[in-house]
């Protein structure tokens, strides 16, 4: 999977342009995906993830960072999958792009607007 464009509230990835949140998965995109509450990421909203053996998971808190990532939910997604990076959406999308062509499992979790 690769991310063509990223704008405030709109993502491109392999030619499908969606308009919410997304995950997206070395197989696939949920165009789905909502947290429990919203502008605040818990364990939960990432449990599909982990079903997926993600070996890195880039999280993306949208264009001004506005989605709040508590440390223990970056411990806890740590001791999950090994590798977990948090940045503003632009650099997560930038960062998964960097990293899915490595060979390594990817999944990234991007929140698109504020």
């Amino acid at each position: 999977m690769s991310i063509e464009h990223y704008a405030f509230g709109m993502i491109t990835i392999d030619g499908q342009t969606c308009r919410s949140d997304v995950i997206i998965w070395p197989e696939g995109v949920d165009d789905s995906w909502w947290r429990v509450e919203g502008h605040s990421l818990c364990r939960e909203d990432l449990e599909p993830v982990f079903a997926h053996g993600p070996e890195v998971l880039v999280i993306g808190t949208g264009a001004h960072g506005a989605m709040q990532v508590p440390p223990e939910v970056v411990r806890h997604m740590v001791g999950r999958c090994g590798e977990v990076h948090v940045e503003r959406t632009a650099k997560a999308v930038a960062l998964y792009n960097e990293l899915s062509g490595g060979g390594r499992r990817v999944v990234a979790a991007l929140h698109l607007t504020c």
